[in-house]
């Protein structure tokens, strides 16, 4: 699937959106994607796994996870592709990421984490920790769309459908801020309620 093809079905399902926006990082930017949209549709969806799954089909992967809950998902169906089990990680009461709900890997078990969209890398690091202190063997990360240009060092090898450079900015240096546009969250409802 080409990077073009991704892109137009992020368009067509909703889930490329403008503005200003705060991101988990704690950082702003002018365009946000909110992959959750293109998972309410099964039939667009399943061709964009298939094609992150693509890259680690000779990879022997036994378990694919995301993070919580934008990869909750999309794991499921990378690991439908990859005939896999998908789990998830989500933050525990420190902030770090873990497994809970019975969740478990074998020591030296195969392991695929899944992004739906890249930017820091921080919730990727996370889950990949997450596996790491549970046993796993974590090969790779299979991301939607890489917003950080191929920057974010996340400690495995990425795979991105999409790698774009999208603008973010520290709080004290977004000129979105100084022209007085509103700050929008981004997943709160109807893309976005105003925090100040």
């Amino acid at each position: 699937m080409s990077p073009e093809e991704v892109r137009a079905i992020l368009d067509r399902t909703g889930a490329v959106r403008r503005g200003h926006f705060l991101l988990t990082s704690g950082l702003h930017t002018d365009l946000f994607l909110l992959c959750a949209q293109l998972a309410q549709y099964p039939h667009e969806l399943g061709p964009v796994a298939s094609a992150l799954a693509a890259p680690f089909r000779d990879a022997a992967v036994e378990v694919v996870a995301g993070p919580a809950v934008g990869g909750i998902i999309l794991a499921y169906e990378v690991a439908r592709a990859l005939h896999a089990r998908a789990i998830f990680a989500e933050k525990g009461g420190d902030g770090r990421m873990v497994l809970r709900r019975g969740f478990v890997v074998r020591p030296g078990e195969c392991a695929l984490v899944v992004e739906d969209a890249l930017t820091t890398g921080g919730s990727t690091r996370g889950v990949i920790a997450a596996l790491r202190d549970a046993g796993a063997e974590v090969i790779g990360a299979a991301v939607l769309v890489d917003r950080s240009g191929g920057a974010a060092d996340v400690g495995v090898p990425v795979r991105a459908l999409l790698t774009m450079t999208v603008d973010a900015w520290r709080p004290a240096d977004c000129p979105l801020c100084r022209a007085g546009v509103p700050l929008v969250a981004p997943k709160d409802a109807q893309g976005g309620l105003p925090l100040r």
